[in-house]
């Protein structure tokens, strides 16, 4: 293979990785008999399980183990991944999938923040413009959506992207660790602490057959594969073309939405969704552009 195909073939990995990922917010919401905590305690069983087999087959240690193992930071790392995650299934539980996706999309603004404050990274001119052209269209989303149950999923969605940049912040701590024991480590804790809340609850912890399927067809199958294929694209690809391609997610899962769940999202989301889309486009294609590093790693996953 000629080296001019290989970036071809990355990048198609990594919007490959996108495309997968978008089907999530779908199979969470299919999974209408059980509610959010319920339905992450399945998809975290399927992580685990896919992700142990194939370390198993691959003749590498226990992969929940190296994530206890791996000190503070992977710790920490697994808890912005659990944090991340939980705000996301419960906004797409509690408000449009558009919502859920274009308010999650906003990760690489609040890692910018995020990185300013723990990593004292000076905020260029173009990072200041686009956190408020971001911003912005945050706005244009939360004013013409103010019902009050969308708010608490459009939160929870914020929240999500918190987390994410979280990750991102600390896996720019240490760049050079193995960090993929983070992904079954945060699948331990979620299975924990949501168990902990469904009984808690009085529910029981085993939904309905169809939906225990969506959770682990989820978690097995569309975060394993979809973090397989944009770690190997992150190798090639630079990061902000990455940061490019990881926006696929976010504009496939309102179509998706629309042809599966016959859900047409306001006008105003659109607007502010395309707003923020475009303004981490644009700036990853100015720092393509000048050559500069992008404010958030994103050969980091983002298993939603």
């Amino acid at each position: 293979m000629s080296t001019r195909r290989i970036p071809l073939l990355a990048s198609a990995m990594a919007l490959g990785a996108g495309a997968v990922w978008s089907f999530g917010a779908i199979t969470a919401r299919l999974a209408d008999g059980a509610d959010a905590f319920q339905y992450l305690i399945w998809r975290s069983v399927g992580i685990i399980v896919v992700v142990e087999l194939i370390a198993r087959a691959q003749r590498r240690p226990v992969q929940v183990v190296r994530a206890v193992r791996s000190g503070r930071l992977m710790v920490i790392g697994s808890v912005m991944i659990f944090v991340a995650s939980i705000g996301f299934v419960y906004a797409v539980k509690t408000t449009t999938a558009a919502n859920a996706a274009f308010f999650g999309s906003t990760t690489p603004i609040f890692g910018a923040l995020l990185a300013r404050l723990v990593l004292k990274e000076r905020l260029d001119r173009v990072t200041i413009g686009t956190i408020a052209i971001a911003f912005t269209g945050l706005f244009v989303m939360v004013a013409g959506d103010l019902s009050g149950g969308n708010m608490v999923g459009n939160a929870s969605a914020v929240v999500s992207a918190m987390g994410f940049a979280g990750y991102a912040v600390c896996v720019r701590l240490d760049p050079g660790r193995d960090w993929s024991p983070a992904l079954p480590g945060y699948g331990v804790l979620m299975i924990v602490v949501c168990g902990a809340v469904t009984l808690g609850a009085g529910k029981t912890l085993v939904p309905p057959a169809p939906d225990v399927a969506w959770a682990l067809l989820h978690g097995g199958v569309i975060i394993v594969l979809g973090t397989f294929l944009f770690n190997v694209g992150s190798r090639r690809v630079p990061a902000a073309a990455m940061t490019v391609f990881a926006q696929t997610e976010m504009v496939l899962v309102p179509v998706w939405a629309f042809l599966v769940l016959d859900e047409v999202p306001k006008t105003t989301t659109l607007i502010g969704g395309t707003i923020i889309v475009t303004a981490i486009v644009g700036k990853a294609l100015i720092d393509a552009r000048a050559r500069r590093p992008t404010d958030v790693p994103l050969g980091v996953p983002e298993p939603l």
